[in-house]
């Protein structure tokens, strides 16, 4: 069992190219932070700081092109910032939503396991649509993602080699890269993966 505790950040922009940054304080592979990206062509990147990463990753998600190269990232309580390859973010964070102020009074241990995670995905799926909280992208793996809080964001400053992709947009059409999309709504969730062989 590999169990991976840090953020994720998903969110659109008005160019239609979408993200999914991972910001990851703890994990099996150390501390990381891995951007998924997917343009308005429907074309799915991985920006991974390393071999190793990108190796992992790519056996657990779906990609048609991967770029290892430096990763820089920094959350701080009011913006998450990534410098990787072609790509900058500036991104601003908003307030705990409704739902995330719920979710942080779900006890830890029930928050992460995934018997619970299992149980509660058709849930999930209903109150947000497009998102599952269990399931498998393929390689045989299983994958649960227990969130503790969520933030809205509320704005970004996003550029791909130079190019301004636009303001702040909905995560649509969802990206597909593993079984689950984020929400629709630009938001970042604190969460712990676990992924099962």
């Amino acid at each position: 069992m590999d169990r991976f505790r840090g953020y994720i950040a998903g969110l659109g922009t008005a160019s239609g190219t979408r993200f999914v940054v991972g910001h990851w304080q703890d994990s099996p592979l150390g501390a990381f932070t891995d951007v998924m990206v997917e343009d308005d062509a429907g074309l799915r990147t991985l920006l991974a700081p390393s071999d190793t990463v990108a190796d992992y990753v790519n056996a657990t998600y779906r990609f048609d092109r991967t770029v290892v190269a430096p990763v820089h990232a920094e959350l701080a309580p009011g913006t998450l910032r990534v410098a990787a390859g072609p790509l900058r973010l500036d991104v601003r964070l908003g307030p705990v939503t409704v739902l995330g102020r719920l979710l942080e009074h779900v006890p830890a241990p029930l928050a992460v396991a995934p018997w619970w995670l299992r149980a509660i995905s058709p849930v999930a799926a209903l109150l947000v649509p497009g998102v599952q909280t269990a399931g498998s992208a393929g390689g045989g793996r299983r994958e649960f993602y227990g969130v503790r809080s969520i933030r809205s964001l509320t704005g970004v400053d996003a550029a791909w080699d130079g190019a301004d992709l636009g303001p702040l947009r909905p995560v649509d059409p969802p990206v597909k890269f593993g079984f689950s999309s984020v929400p629709a709504a630009p938001q970042i969730v604190a969460v712990t993966t676990t992924i099962l062989p």
